[in-house]
C-alpha cells in the first residue's frame, strides 16, 4: 500500500515537471504528519510551490535551514561562498551577512567555525523574521534595514568577514529565471538593477568603512559579471581576486582590505 502511494506521488510529481520526483516524493512522505498533510503538500508542489516552501526547510552545507514562503531559497552554489569565507576566518571572527535572506550563509559559517560574532541584515521583513529563526539560536543578531544602515557603529573598522549574496540578476533577465524563483521569491532578492551590479556597487562602496585591516568582502556573482565586480572592488580600494568552482558553477569575488604600512 505504501509502495503504491509513493509510486502515485512520484507519477504526479513527474507529470508536473519535477525532475527529481523520486527524491521529492520521499521527502514529502517523510515530512508529512498525516495523510491529509501529505495530500496538501503534494498538491502545493504539483501546482508550482517551491519544494523548500512546502517542506519548510532547505538543506545547505549539510544543515537544515528554516525557509518561510516568500524568502529567497538558499542555493547549492552558494555553499562555495561559505567555503571561501570559512577558509579566510578563525573562530571568534566578526562576520556580517548582508542581504542575508534565511541567514543560511552566516549560520553555515558559524557552524563550521564553532563560534563567531554574527550579524545578519536584510531589507525584507519576511526574510528578517525567517533569519531570526535560524540565526538567534547561535547567538547571532539579525537586523532589518538597507545594507550597512542598521549595523551598530561600534563595528566600524572591526569586521573580519563581510559576506553578501546580493542580488545580481539584471532586471530584464528576471523573466528568464526558473518559475520557482520568478513567481515565488521576492523580486528584491533577485533584481540587481540594469546590469545586475547595482547592489554589489553599494556593498563595495562602503565595505572599507567596516572592514578591519586585512578583512575580506566576499560576494557571489556570475562568471560573466566577475570581471566587472573585480573592477568595482578595486575602484573602492579593495584588493580583488576572482575564484570559481566548476562543480557548483559558482563564482566568488573576494576583496581584501589593505593593511596599513607600518
Amino acid at each position: 500500500m505504501e509502495d503504491q502511494m509513493e509510486k502515485s506521488i512520484i507519477e504526479r510529481l513527474r507529470s508536473a515537471g519535477c525532475v527529481f520526483a523520486e527524491e521529492e516524493a520521499q521527502l514529502l512522505i517523510s515530512e508529512a504528519r498525516t495523510l491529509d498533510d501529505l495530500s496538501t503538500m503534494v498538491n502545493l508542489r504539483i501546482t508550482g510551490t517551491p519544494l523548500e516552501y512546502v517542506l519548510g526547510w532547505a538543506e545547505f552545507c549539510g544543515i537544515r535551514i528554516a525557509v518561510d514562503p516568500g524568502v529567497f531559497v538558499p542555493r547549492r552554489r552558494t555553499e562555495f561562498l561559505v567555503h571561501k569565507a570559512v577558509a579566510l576566518s578563525t573562530p571568534g571572527a566578526t562576520v556580517v551577512d548582508l542581504c542575508c535572506g534565511t541567514g543560511a550563509v552566516g549560520v553555515a559559517i558559524a557552524k563550521a567555525l564553532g563560534w563567531i560574532q554574527l550579524y545578519a541584515i536584510d531589507i525584507d521583513l519576511t526574510a528578517v523574521r525567517c533569519a531570526r529563526r535560524n540565526v538567534t539560536s547561535l547567538g547571532g543578531l539579525v537586523y532589518e534595514g538597507d545594507l550597512y544602515e542598521p549595523l551598530p557603529a561600534k563595528l566600524r573598522g572591526k569586521v573580519d568577514i563581510l559576506v553578501a549574496n546580493a542580488p545580481y540578476v539584471p532586471t530584464e533577465a528576471i523573466k528568464l529565471l526558473p518559475q520557482d524563483a520568478r513567481l515565488h521569491e521576492p523580486k528584491v532578492a533577485l533584481d540587481g538593477g540594469d546590469d545586475g551590479l547595482h547592489i554589489q556597487r553599494r556593498v563595495a562602496k562602503e565595505a572599507s568603512l567596516w572592514l578591519a585591516a586585512g578583512g575580506h568582502l566576499l560576494v557571489e556573482t556570475s562568471k560573466m559579471q566577475a570581471p566587472q565586480t573585480f573592477e568595482i572592488f578595486a575602484q573602492y580600494g579593495l584588493i580583488p581576486q576572482v575564484t570559481h568552482f566548476d562543480e557548483l558553477d559558482s563564482t566568488i569575488v573576494i576583496g581584501t582590505q589593505p593593511t596599513p604600512l607600518a
